[in-house]
């Protein structure tokens, strides 16, 4: 998997996205986040007669797709925009999906992009040029309590109110750094055990910046509408709120009749669109977290449209 990930971002529960896909063999499959190239590498490698469709926002994203050979359609597009992609490649529909959600190991690393409490930066956190909100403006111009209810919402920081005060006291904060700095003084000591305190922060102004939830919630119905039948979805989270999201979706998809239970006979009409592969969420091996810490929070579900 080195050959287009190893400078960029190592992907996470990679066995498991093959094996899940593996039935598709000379199938289009849709790497909707592509990242560094990895799961569509691992792919193409076991899947030696499928094709792949892959989408990134992140223009750095297209020099490892660059290296993947003739088999691979690079598209910069958020996975909103799925089934305009589909339509430039002349196809109607797909036969697998895989996302891996959330901010690469590049991302992160590269403190020019700004996604980083560890590394000082811009406040950008934009996964691509078209995202037209900055965490600049978030950080210094949103009120107290909009931004108290992103970093409480979309962090799960019990202590927004307090950091959102520290912040809005603190303006201008001109980087990442001072950013960190200004949440991690406003955390209560006793609360610094776990992880840098910064962290739920800045992951809440980053799904903000990038409407990541409602990206997420749009995508997926796309991909599971395009998918056809016997095609299969694997769908990578890294935190509860994506993988609420992606439980409730393939839940309610793969639901039969919703009349009350009273009812004598069924009048919904409802059919379920989907088998679940996975009953319960998969995590990655503890071999797999030692060699990349990142993968601790990883949760995969996987679908399969009927």
């Amino acid at each position: 998997m080195g050959r287009a990930d190893a400078p960029y971002h190592l992907p996470v529960m990679v066995d498991r996205v093959v094996e899940w896909l593996r039935p598709l063999d000379g199938s289009i499959i849709v790497d909707a986040t592509f990242g560094g190239g990895g799961h569509s590498a691992a792919l193409l490698d076991a899947l030696p007669r499928a094709r792949v469709v892959a989408l990134d926002r992140d223009p750095d994203a297209a020099m490892a797709a660059a290296r993947l050979g003739p088999r691979i359609a690079f598209h910069r597009s958020d996975f909103r925009h799925l089934q305009a992609v589909l339509t430039e490649e002349g196809l109607d529909d797909l036969d697998g999906a895989v996302f891996d959600l959330g901010v690469s190991s590049h991302q992160l690393d590269v403190g020019e992009r700004g996604f980083s409490y560890r590394r000082p930066g811009p406040l950008d956190m934009r996964m691509g040029p078209d995202a037209s909100l900055t965490a600049d403006e978030v950080v210094n111009t949103w009120s107290e309590h909009d931004l108290a209810d992103v970093i409480r919402r979309y962090g799960e920081e019990r202590f927004a109110a307090r950091i959102a005060a520290a912040v809005v006291r603190a303006r201008p904060i001109a980087d990442t750094a001072q950013l960190a700095d200004v949440v991690a003084g406003a955390v209560p000591a006793r609360a610094r055990d776990h992880g840098h305190p910064a962290r739920r922060t800045f992951q809440g102004i980053r799904i903000a910046v990038n409407d990541e939830l409602a990206a997420l919630t749009d995508g997926l119905d796309v991909a599971l509408r395009l998918l056809r039948p016997g095609g299969r979805i694997v769908v990578i989270s890294y935190h509860s709120l994506e993988d609420r999201i992606t439980k409730r979706r393939f839940a309610a998809g793969a639901t039969d009749c919703v009349c009350p239970p009273d009812f004598p006979i069924c009048v919904c009409g409802r059919s379920a669109e989907l088998r679940l592969l996975t009953r319960k969420v998969e995590r990655p091996s503890a071999a797999e977290v030692t060699a990349n810490p990142r993968a601790r929070s990883a949760r995969l579900r996987a679908a399969e449209k009927v």
